[in-house]
């Protein structure tokens, strides 16, 4: 079962739904790596001061979880390995990005932090779909 998580997903058969997953994953992975987590690489004092203000113990730690989730769970949501670990760990950021950061906030800066924390549910609950790395990983040892 817990490989199923780290590798495994729903069992989407259409080719379309398939192919719709990957363009997803494609797209809001590399936006969020490179558009929102690059940039956050190395944390500065700056935003490691946001976190501390949030009342996270460890600020430093959290900003670097933080920004690693941005950045390298982009990615590997993009290439569709280790989707839902990775998935997991930007719902969590994405929380509290839109919940605590922007709480008090008006819904436009809210916003992308809810997009974003959606589609992290989308790729947490279905995966990564049949064109990835985790479905290769996954049937690919069912085969030998």
């Amino acid at each position: 079962m817990l490989r199923g998580f780290f590798v495994g997903g729903a069992n989407v058969q259409s080719v379309a739904a398939n192919l719709g997953l990957l363009i997803g994953r494609l797209g809001w992975g590399l936006l969020l790596a490179l558009l929102h987590g690059l940039g956050k690489l190395p944390p500065s004092e700056r935003f490691i001061g946001g976190v501390e203000t949030l009342g996270f113990p460890a600020p430093t730690l959290f900003a670097w979880a933080a920004a690693l989730a941005e950045f390298a769970g982009g990615l590997l949501v993009a290439a569709g390995l280790l989707t839902r670990p990775a998935a997991l760990a930007i719902v969590f950021t994405m929380v509290v990005a839109a919940f605590m950061r922007h709480g008090a906030d008006p819904m436009e800066k809210k916003e992308l932090a809810l997009v974003y924390l959606t589609f992290g549910l989308l790729y947490l609950i279905v995966g990564a779909g049949k064109y990835s790395i985790d479905w290769l990983i996954s049937h690919g040892r069912r085969r030998a």
